[in-house]
């Protein structure tokens, strides 16, 4: 048993160590950048490095910025692990994010129980807009990466129809909804900042994510269907309900980002709130190759480089695209995975 957990721990510091030095290579990217573009480098790389964690707005700001992260990330990798590949989160937030606010409109009177059916509700479309996908796969053998893209493209057009049509808030300038009830809102937690209990949601997510996928029948069946599906069928797995949970999940989580969103952050469901946040979760995931217990240490990171290339484009003179530059850094490294195998012996894999 010693011997079994040391080679364990051996293995993920070689990971650990692997991912550091990536991210490292990825900063140092946007220290030559801020040189190269910056007529202030110092005062570009203060505030990239340090303007995200300055106080406790933009502290906050930037906390609150990963945890519809933390729910993508958490949906990409359900559905990896299962070995599904779910490419419609978008529409999912946001379909999560929307039937969570008009639910919780007119469920008002029900109080703390209408804000957690409100919740519930908005995760259960969403999660079956992308299971609908793993039935696809499963009924005529369709890539469930194409028709979970297609139906989420397809859903936020409609969506924003109802956004700025029937449901519009005509009492304001945006194109939104009605806001939800004031008593459905989450409580901040670090005033002046954005940020909201979301965050004990969010944990709370990975813990349970990391539980079933680790410590259930189920999850380790959804796991051996994910790595190799004939084994899990001779094995005695049913394989077909595993072509369909997967991505049921993922959009649960998905759509259940997007009705935290709503209860913590904008109160009303904006047009295209949820803009940017399926294709950053999906990188999120990545990033922690598709593990629960570093999902949240990797939308952190996403956050900060993003909330540091913010400050330091209000402070200095550079743009915004220095943290794109940042992540697709890391993006790209992570993936083809080179130098994190410099790490691991080809015989561990």
């Amino acid at each position: 048993m010693e011997t079994k957990l040391q080679k364990k721990i051996l293995r993920y510091l070689e990971e650990s160590l692997g991912m550091t030095l990536i991210i490292a290579i990825s900063l140092s990217l946007a220290v030559v950048l801020s040189f190269y573009l910056s007529k202030t480098p110092g005062i570009t790389l203060w505030y990239f490095f340090l303007g995200p964690v300055q106080n406790t707005y933009y502290l906050g700001n930037m906390i609150n910025g990963a945890i519809p992260l933390v729910f993508g990330g958490l949906g990409v990798s359900l559905a990896m692990k299962g070995g599904t590949f779910n490419l419609g989160g978008e529409g999912q937030i946001y379909a999560g994010g929307f039937i969570a606010t008009i639910c919780a409109i007119y469920l008002e009177p029900l109080g703390i129980f209408g804000a957690l059916l409100a919740l519930l509700t908005g995760s259960l479309v969403a999660g079956l807009l992308s299971g609908l996908s793993g039935y696809f796969r499963m009924r005529w053998e369709t890539s469930e990466l194409i028709t979970s893209f297609l139906l989420s493209n397809a859903v936020i057009l409609v969506i924003n129809y109802f956004v700025g049509g029937p449901f519009m808030d005509r009492s304001t300038n945006l194109i939104t909804t009605e806001k939800i009830p004031v008593a459905f809102r989450l409580p901040a937690i670090l005033q002046p900042s954005n940020l909201s209990a979301a965050l004990y949601f969010a944990i709370l997510a990975v813990l349970f994510v990391h539980i079933y996928l680790y410590k259930t029948k189920s999850g380790y069946a959804l796991r051996m269907c994910g790595d190799n599906r004939v084994f899990a069928q001779y094995g005695g797995i049913e394989t077909k309900r595993y072509a369909i949970l997967p991505m049921f999940f993922s959009g649960v989580f998905y759509g259940l980002g997007g009705g935290i969103a709503i209860f913590g952050t904008y109160f009303s469901c904006i047009k295209e709130f949820s803009a940017g946040m399926g294709w950053n979760g999906l990188a999120v995931a990545l990033i922690a190759k598709f593990k629960p217990s570093l999902i949240l240490p990797a939308a952190l990171f996403f956050s900060y480089v993003e909330s540091g290339a913010r400050s330091a484009m209000i402070y200095s003179d550079v743009t915004f695209e220095l943290a794109s530059v940042v992540q697709a850094t890391v993006f790209f490294l992570v993936s083809s995975e080179v130098l994190q195998q410099l790490f691991i012996k080809k015989g561990g894999k």
